[in-house]
Order: structure tokens, then sequence, then C-alpha cells
């Protein structure tokens, strides 16, 4: 996709279709003659003289036709969202008066914008860089505390000011180890090689805790993936209807009821967790429960979180090993395995423990009694590495960041391993080039089109 930044834009800023406001956008260098010329203010005040930042109210214009009385707002270049001059004007929400108020635009020469354009002219106009600009789709698409949270901090500049930091450092290296190549033929070291050796290796530490907050901020980005598994009447359509408060799944005492998986998300403390309700791990000659359990292991395998559940009266010990080591062959080796006694009331808790050698990492609950769900929770949270969210740490959602900082990371750690041999400063240089790219292209210093095309497509029309 090819994008131009001479022309003037214009599309709808609220959802398609009726309601009682709508707002259309635009932006560009003739945004305001082009107001100018349907927009008559009841103030009289010629828009010439209108001042930045003001809301007006009037009426558009076709010929002498009102086509709608309509509050705009201006901001002049460069202190407007594009860097543009824009005009924002906010019509009622009849489908009708914004194509009418389009159509108007249209014919004096506005051009309909590309999904993300608003936020691309903001980057090409150095209002934000190219991390904070992917922080704004990201922020559109907030569906929880904890992801609007993290989409609003890298938007303002946290997560970039980082990467500009560390790029600063070792541009100062970067820039006498240059100045070193100038003078080979003096042999001459103008760069500190332990200076250097540290710089690098707190460098390798701070990008490394970058890139392992990608684990968290992509599940939380897209709701961290909880399944529920464990043998057939375990309790878990029980569980799952309690944790969701509503009766979401069928709970029967015949077991194999679950045949297929049953999803549903819920919010605890500002985090999005979608769990998934799984059919009964069991041998089984059914056809179609036997399905169901190759769905239950495929969604193990991809869960962030798995709670297995069993039923606390029925199984011991080795027959809980037996079922822990069997989901965690099924999972990932960052896959965390919460282990959960169901159907305690059934029992005194502290016989039930001591049958399960008082193993420390067990939660006892009952889902139909809803006992001990709060704990569980409490886990869940725990699980998700929630407190991080509370903290100043700054946590990747992207990966393509992520990707940038491993890269960065392997050009470093040979920096690093260069500095041990007593390298060349020629072959220093390349590396720290290297590390010092891929810095730069977290921030969009160093862009193609198709990168600009790749990431503002996918933004809504609009923004």
């Amino acid at each position: 996709m090819t994008y131009h930044t001479d022309d003037t834009i214009i599309a709808l800023s609220t959802p398609p279709g009726s309601g009682a406001i709508a707002v259309l956008r635009l932006s560009g260098n003739k945004a305001f003659e082009f107001t100018n010329k349907v927009f008559r203010s009841f103030s009289g005040k010629d828009f010439s003289s209108f001042k930045s930042h003001t809301l007006h109210f009037g009426s558009i214009y076709d010929k002498e036709e009102v086509i709608d009385e309509v509050v705009i707002s201006l901001f002049k270049n460069p202190l407007s969202f594009t860097g543009e001059d824009v005009v924002e004007i906010s019509c009622h929400g009849s489908a009708y008066i914004q194509q009418r108020l389009f159509q108007l635009f249209i014919k004096q020469g506005a051009r309909v914008a590309n999904p993300g354009e608003y936020t691309m002219r903001a980057f090409m106009n150095g209002r934000m860089d190219l991390s904070q600009a992917e922080a704004v789709a990201d922020l559109v698409a907030s569906t929880s505390e904890a992801s609007h949270r993290i989409a609003l901090q890298q938007m303002r500049g946290g997560f970039s000011g980082e990467i500009k930091e560390l790029r600063e450092q070792l541009i100062h290296f970067a820039s006498m180890i240059e100045l070193e190549l100038d003078f080979s033929e003096e042999d001459v070291q103008f760069a500190n090689r332990n200076e250097l050796k540290e710089l690098v290796s707190n460098l390798i530490t701070h990008i490394s805790d970058l890139a392992s907050s990608f684990a968290l901020g992509n599940v939380i980005k897209n709701g961290i993936p909880v399944a529920i598994a464990g043998e057939p009447n375990a309790g878990k359509s029980t569980l799952l209807n309690v944790l969701l408060n509503e009766e979401r799944a069928i709970v029967s005492d015949i077991p194999g009821t679950t045949r297929d998986t049953i999803e549903d998300e819920i919010t605890l403390d500002g985090i999005r967790f979608r769990f998934i309700d799984t059919a009964g791990i069991r041998e089984t000659s059914d056809k179609i429960e036997s399905l169901g359990i190759d769905r239950t292991f495929e969604k193990i395998n991809t869960s962030a979180i798995v709670i297995l559940l069993f039923d606390a009266t029925l199984s011991d010990a080795a027959k809980l090993d037996a079922a822990i080591k069997a989901v965690k062959e099924k999972t990932a080796e960052s896959t965390k395995v919460l282990v959960v006694a169901n159907k305690s009331d059934l029992g005194n808790e502290a016989e039930l423990r001591s049958k399960f050698q008082n193993r420390e990492d067990l939660i006892f609950i009952s889902a139909k009694q809803k006992q001990n769900i709060e704990g569980l929770k409490s886990k869940l949270m725990e699980f998700a590495n929630a407190n991080l969210l509370h903290s100043n740490q700054t946590i990747i959602t992207n990966v393509r960041h992520f990707e940038a900082l491993n890269n960065a990371n392997v050009a470093l750690k040979n920096v690093y391993s260069g500095l041990e041999k007593k390298i060349t400063g020629d072959l220093l240089a390349v590396e720290i080039r290297r590390a010092l790219y891929h810095l730069s292209e977290i921030l969009g210093q160093v862009t193609t089109e198709d990168l600009l095309g790749s990431i503002f497509s996918r933004f809504c029309i609009g923004k």
C-alpha cells in the first residue's frame, strides 16, 4: 500500500451506521479551505479568525441547501494528532447525513483515508514514533484493564523511551569505535573496552528482560487461555459455570457429557481470561467422545494455564501423579499447570490432603458449593504474573518488537564475545551497527514501505 501525505483525507471516526452523533475527520493542507467553503458559523465569524483547538457551532451547506447543523473542532498544525491541519465535524448520526458530507468534501478534492492513515501521518510528521503508533491500534482494540494500561503506557512513550535510552548509550561507544577506524593506521583506542564490555552486559540484561515480558504481554493482549482438564465427572463444567457466574455448560452425572470444547471469557482484576471447558480425559470406544478428547489435548497444548481438576474423593496420589505427567507431556514448557482438588465438601480436607501426601501445590475447592473459588482466582492471578501489571515494568505485546529485541541481543552478545576475544574494532563496529539497526527498527527510524503498509493496514479506517 502506498501512502501519500500531500493531499487531504477524510474518514468517519465513529462506528459506521446510525447513531446520535457521528464524527468525520479531515486532515491535510486543504482541510481548512474545504471546510471554509461549506461551513457557516452561527456567530457570524469568519473561519480564518478561528483559533486552534476551538469548537464552533454552525451549519454545513451544499450551495444554499442546509445539510446539517454541526459542531466543528479545528486543530492547526503542528499541534494536532497528525501534525497537519485537522478538522473534526460532529454531525447528527444519520447515515444519509454522513453520506452527503462525504460527497461534499470528496467533490472538493478530499480523498477517503486508507486504514490507519491518520496515525501513519502522525508517525511521518514526527508526532510519535512507530512503537507509539502501533500502541494506538492496541489501545483502540483493548478489551480489559490490563491491555488498556499496557497500550496507554506504550502510546505515551514508556517503551520507546527505554529503547531510545539504550540506543543512545550504545551510540556513544559506536562513535568512539568508528573514530578509531579513521585512525586505524595510528593504532589508537578511543573506546574504553572495559566500559564497553560493562555497558554491553547491562544492555543484554535489560533487553532480555524486555523480551521475556512478551510471553505475558502477548496473552494479556489476546486474553489468557485457560484449559479446564481432567477426568469425566471431575466437575469441569460446574467449575466453568461458577467462574462465569452463568449456566454456560451442561452439567450431568453421566460421564462424557461434554463432547466438545466450550469457551467463554471473564475479566479478573483487569485481566481477561479465556476459559475452555474440555471433554473428560479417559479411554473410550465412543468415536464422538474420542474426537472431543483429541480436541481437549489440542486446547491443552495451546493454553497458557491448565487447570487440572480431579475428584478429591475418588483419586489418590499415584493417579494424580500420572495425570499431571500426562498433561505436562502435552503442554509447552512455559505452560503452567494448576492442580485443583474438587468436591472437597464431600470429605474432611485434612484427611484428603494426607491422602495426597500433603502436596503444597494442591488447591481444594467445591465447585458445586462454591467453596474457595476466590482462592482459585487468586492463584490464577498469581500464575498470570498479575503483579507485574501493577509495577512500572514495561511489558512487550508486539511480536515485531519481540523479534527486533531478540535480534539486537544476538548482535550485542556477539559484541561481548568479541570483546572477550579482543577482536579488532572494525569487526566490533559491524555488530554494534547491527544492534543499533534493530533497536532503530522498533522506533521506526529504519522502515520500508512494505513494513508501514503491513502495520497500518491492520488499523481501522478513521484512526
